[in-house]
């Protein structure tokens, strides 16, 4: 085959392995604190609280903060680069975690 057929199968089979995993927010924290995923992974945000909202921001990037989490309301971001990128709850400075992509 030639490269440029080659490709298109490779962006294919790296897009079929990556996943959805889950951070739930829970009891004024996000659970698991530290997630580690691979690159082209998507985290899923879960506000499982009964009246809290909650936010997901990365502080220091230039990725906007996420729009209010009401009770079962998520929220999803894909990583592609390896790397720590630690967040906080906006309205709760308090709660911090931090997704690792790792090759």
């Amino acid at each position: 085959m030639t490269k440029m057929l080659l490709l298109p199968l490779l962006l294919m089979s790296s897009l079929a392995a990556a996943e959805t995993r889950e951070v739930s927010i829970i009891n004024m924290k996000f659970e698991p604190e530290t997630l580690v995923i691979k690159p082209g992974d998507t985290v899923r945000w879960v506000n499982k609280e009964k009246r809290t909202y909650h936010t997901v921001l990365f502080k220091g990037e230039a990725v906007a903060e996420s729009q209010p989490l009401f009770p079962g309301d998520s929220h999803e971001r894909r990583f592609e680069l390896p790397g720590t990128y630690p967040y906080i709850c906006g309205p709760h400075p308090h709660m911090t975690a931090e997704i690792r992509v790792q090759p």
